[in-house]
């Protein structure tokens, strides 16, 4: 996986000499579903589909390996090149969103059920859902959403979100974004320059707060825009094996996978005191200038 205009994974000593990479975490992704991709390897540890109900392992709408890719990818079709964050965590996939990428809410409480169900079991420690309402969603089908990602991180689980694609006015997180437990990730903004070193346009769509209990988010803010990664419909090598997406959906297992490689040097650490790291370790600026501000990989491993 590799950022465009922002590299955040490689600002951390300890990621570049290989030493926390992920190694001895699993990671929930709820998404599309996965790719048998390659890079990959042998870390996918469990799939469960509560859209199609199909035992195989599959991603007819490609979102999901693409995510899955930003958060765990080894880079291996590209010599390490375009790795993800955390590239030797273990990946646990529900897939609850259909081809289009759309779901319904019973699909994603489905995937929630499964994984309160196993998570100890399995030794899960993050979750990743890249999945927001749309606007107009009834407020009782928001809160069941809300008190289900909570319900996720009271297990102690670290709950990972995004911020979705409405903003940047105010008000415009998507849920279960607006919970105040979980940890929610918005894209940095940026401009995007046309031939000639101009500016163009702006790339600003990343949901804004407060939220109506008048909570700031999202949390933190991670590059979503113009992210190569994984691509869901590589199956041989006349394909291209990475694809570029752009989204919150994108920066959430940025967040995801430094989360996974700071489990690694710190495996005792509590969603809480993940969380706490993370508003010590962001930095704030003129781009990121939401919640706690930009991750910095860096500065979470050495605070």
């Amino acid at each position: 996986m590799k950022w465009v205009k922002q590299t955040v994974g490689y600002w951390c000593p300890d990621i570049i000499t290989n030493k926390y990479l992920g190694q001895d975490v699993r990671v929930a992704v709820l998404d599309t579903g996965i790719t048998l991709h390659p890079d990959f390897d042998r870390r996918i540890i469990g799939f469960r589909d509560f859209v199609n109900n199909k035992e195989k392992i599959y991603d007819d709408g490609k979102h999901g390996t693409h995510v899955s890719g930003i958060l765990a990818g080894s880079g291996r079709l590209s010599s390490g090149v375009y790795a993800g964050m955390a590239p030797k965590a273990e990946i646990l996939v529900g897939k609850v969103l259909d081809e289009t990428g759309n779901g319904s809410v019973e699909h994603v409480l489905d995937g929630v059920d499964w994984l309160l169900d196993i998570h100890k079991k399995v030794r899960l420690r993050i979750v990743n859902i890249s999945v927001g309402t749309q606007p107009g969603v009834e407020k009782a089908q928001e809160q069941r959403l809300i008190d289900a990602v909570e319900s996720l991180w009271d297990e102690g689980l670290v709950v990972v979100v995004s911020a979705g694609n409405y903003g940047p006015g105010a008000g415009t997180v998507a849920v279960p974004g607006t919970s105040r437990k979980v940890i929610t990730v918005g894209a940095v903004g940026e401009k995007k320059t046309i031939v000639g070193g101009r500016s163009g346009k702006e790339w600003n769509y990343s949901g804004n707060g407060p939220t109506e209990a008048c909570i700031i988010k999202p949390d933190l803010l991670a590059p979503g825009t113009n992210i190569l990664s994984c691509n869901g419909e590589y199956t041989n090598r006349w394909q291209k094996p990475y694809v570029v997406k752009s989204g919150t959906s994108m920066a959430t297992p940025v967040v995801s996978g430094a989360i996974a490689c700071m489990l690694s040097k710190f495996p005792d650490m509590t969603n809480v005191e993940v969380k706490l790291k993370l508003r010590e370790s962001c930095v704030r600026n003129e781009y990121a200038a939401q919640g706690w501000g930009m991750i910095n990989v860096g500065k979470m491993f050495s605070i």
